[in-house]
């Protein structure tokens, strides 16, 4: 991400936000922090961003690619429902700018004049320090300000004795989804509804897919309708056509009918094919380029965080259209063979065209088999009419070769 080294967040509000095409979405309006136990500091989560007409919505940061001095872009697909915030979220602009806190040292009491923020390795973005104002006393009339490290003061962490849900919702900040959903899957039935529904719609997707049929349909369950519909676009879509076959007919076409059309587009035509076949496990969001699109294009695909490293090991190259289902499939580009190239190079002369695709009723043998022989990471999906329509990746392949109950066995069983 192209950013300065340190972001004040004050500064973000009113910025414009702008899609990688630069038509303006919408502008900042506040930040979101999370509070943490013990020496962890705040994480920026997101920006409520307010769009046409005067609508607020959560834009999490996993979604923005660059923040300079004049503008904000983000990436991919922005869920345009209205923001609500949630019980361990706090407001940076409404709720800790003008706040008095206690600096650890001296006891003095000082105000919060804005909050800055570092991104880690990790992709993650942690408040690192506070710029505060002191209150005039004797003959300093004027407000006095300085910079202090975010732990320099008391009132930033969640305190030991606060509810056992926050605390353990702060554990799970820096944990990936995989552990995630270990965690609430230990927990009772409970105690694991009550936590996922504090993640906000991005995070509560990622972790379900991570988590056992039957406990994904039990949060699923108990998640109103408009937000159930919400969670399920943010989920890949062959995870939520597999969530929604596993619900009450009834249930599966309400949910379908809310979500957005091309959404439910993809997760209609991912179950209509059986589920151990290449059109039952294959993802119908690869990363897709036209002929007369470039190396650079490719790479600034492939750089996109949402990714799986096995979605982003190759480009497949089709005329257009190039969203599922394509135009005609051409070929496919390897990660490896783009790094060596110019990145004025068109995909088209470099595709591949030994790899066989493989058609999507295409049994999970016959690809065991394919994946083992040519030691691949993915393989492209097509239909009777030379389309592409997904991509079946070696994680959707493992995924399916194992028992049904894998993750719910512990490595000590």
């Amino acid at each position: 991400m192209n950013t300065n080294p340190r972001v004040f967040l004050a500064r973000l509000n009113g910025l414009g936000v702008f899609d990688p095409m630069g038509d303006q979405m919408g502008k900042v309006r506040d930040s979101i922090v999370v509070l943490r136990t013990g020496s962890n500091p705040p994480r920026l989560t997101g920006l409520v961003v307010e769009v046409p007409p005067r609508r607020r919505i959560f834009v999490p940061m996993t979604k923005v690619t660059t923040i300079d001095a004049g503008q904000i872009i983000v990436t991919g697909t922005v869920n345009l429902r209205r923001f609500q915030q949630r019980r361990n979220e706090t407001l940076v602009t409404a709720e800790l700018l003008d706040r008095s806190v206690t600096m650890s040292a001296t006891g003095e009491v000082v105000t919060i004049a804005d909050v800055s923020v570092e991104q880690t390795r990790s992709r993650e973005w942690l408040v690192d320090q506070l710029f505060v104002r002191r209150a005039p006393t004797g003959l300093r009339r004027r407000t006095e300000k300085m910079t202090v490290a975010w732990n320099a003061v008391t009132g930033l962490s969640l305190p030991s004795q606060d509810q056992p849900a926050e605390q353990l919702l702060a554990t799970m900040d820096s944990l990936r989804a995989a552990d995630v959903a270990a965690m609430l899957h230990e927990l009772s039935p409970k105690r694991r509804i009550e936590i996922a529904r504090e993640f906000n719609d991005e995070r509560l997707a990622d972790v379900l897919e991570e988590l056992p049929d039957q406990d994904q349909v039990e949060i699923l369950e108990t998640l109103e309708a408009e937000r159930a519909a919400d969670v399920l676009e943010e989920m890949d879509p062959d995870d939520a056509a597999d969530l929604i076959s596993e619900l009450p007919p009834e249930r599966a076409e309400d949910l379908l009918e809310r979500m957005e059309p091309e959404e439910a587009e993809d997760i209609r035509r991912l179950l209509s094919y059986d589920d151990f076949s290449a059109g039952g496990m294959m993802t119908s969001e690869p990363i897709v380029l036209a002929p007369d699109e470039t190396v650079a294009d490719a790479l600034a695909q492939i750089r996109n965080p949402d990714l799986s490293p096995a979605l982003a090991s190759q480009v497949y190259v089709c005329r257009t259209p190039t969203e599922t289902p394509t135009g005609k499939y051409l070929g496919v580009c390897h990660f490896q063979r783009l790094l060596r190239e110019p990145p004025s190079s068109l995909v088209s002369s470099l595709i591949d065209t030994t790899l066989e695709p493989m058609r999507p009723d295409t049994p999970l043998s016959d690809l065991t088999r394919s994946f083992a022989a040519y030691n691949l990471v993915a393989l492209p999906v097509v239909d009777e009419n030379g389309s592409l329509v997904g991509a079946v990746t070696f994680d959707d392949l493992v995924d399916h070769m194992l028992p049904e109950d894998w993750r719910e066995v512990s490595d000590h069983d």
